[in-house]
């Protein structure tokens, strides 16, 4: 059974169109446990850490175009549109699998730097009920997620993109954020400068020594003339 997401619509598939493939229980085994252990120790561990339900996956790059033999790919050096896919394709629960998916995210390079971050989201919201947090939906928009930051929110919470629900809150108008009023400038004092001492290294004058025993001379005007 298929369900769209948008329209809710339903579609049974006939059991017939995909016939049981004739595979080994040892190799669906072998299989098995090596796509788990991506998760525990491979390319998506950081990306499952702290996921409480096990998952199996295989992480996966796609060249846009070719490099030659002696050319080192430097994707910092490539327009976007040539840089490599990311790939990522995994299933949940590890036990009783429940989904099934394959994500390709174009020109975003390594698999578990774009696709299986992806992945883990898909598995939260459909195993958990958990949608990711607004900053966890940044980071994974510009392909610098690992596992969930932020706090989760109720998947019951967040209206299905495309449905009348979602169309309605996105236009209701915003509510806008409170800005808290300026402090007002702390007034200050103004300080006397007080002048500082001298310096060492500086020679101050001194006063010239009288003469003890000798008047000083004074000058006298010449219409009094010079008694003798």
């Amino acid at each position: 059974e298929v369900q769209d997401v948008v329209s809710g619509e339903r579609k049974v598939n006939s059991s017939s169109s995909l016939p049981p493939l004739d595979l080994k229980p040892e190799h669906v085994a072998l299989i098995t446990k090596a796509m788990h252990g991506v998760t525990q120790e491979g390319t998506s561990t950081r990306v499952f850490m702290g996921a409480p339900y096990a998952t199996g996956g295989k992480t996966g790059t796609a060249q846009a175009v070719g490099v030659r033999q002696n050319e080192k790919y430097e994707a910092a050096k490539v327009e976007e549109h040539k840089r490599d896919h990311s790939l990522y394709i995994a299933f949940a629960p590890l036990d009783s699998p429940q989904i099934a998916l394959a994500v390709v995210v174009e020109n975003a390079g390594f698999g578990a730097a774009a696709a299986a971050p992806i992945a883990r989201r898909v598995f939260d919201y459909a195993l958990l009920g958990q949608y990711p947090s607004e900053e966890d939906i940044a980071l994974t928009q510009q392909g610098q997620s690992a596992a969930p930051v932020g706090k989760p929110r109720a998947a019951s919470s967040v209206p299905t993109p495309g449905t009348p629900e979602a169309v309605a809150a996105a236009s209701a108008p915003s509510v806008p954020v409170p800005v808290a009023p300026k402090k007002a400038p702390v007034s200050t004092v103004a300080r006397k400068k007080i002048p500082s001492a001298p310096s060492p290294s500086k020679k101050v004058p001194q006063a010239a020594p009288q003469h003890q025993g000798k008047r000083a001379a004074t000058a006298v005007p010449a219409s009094q003339g010079v008694k003798r």
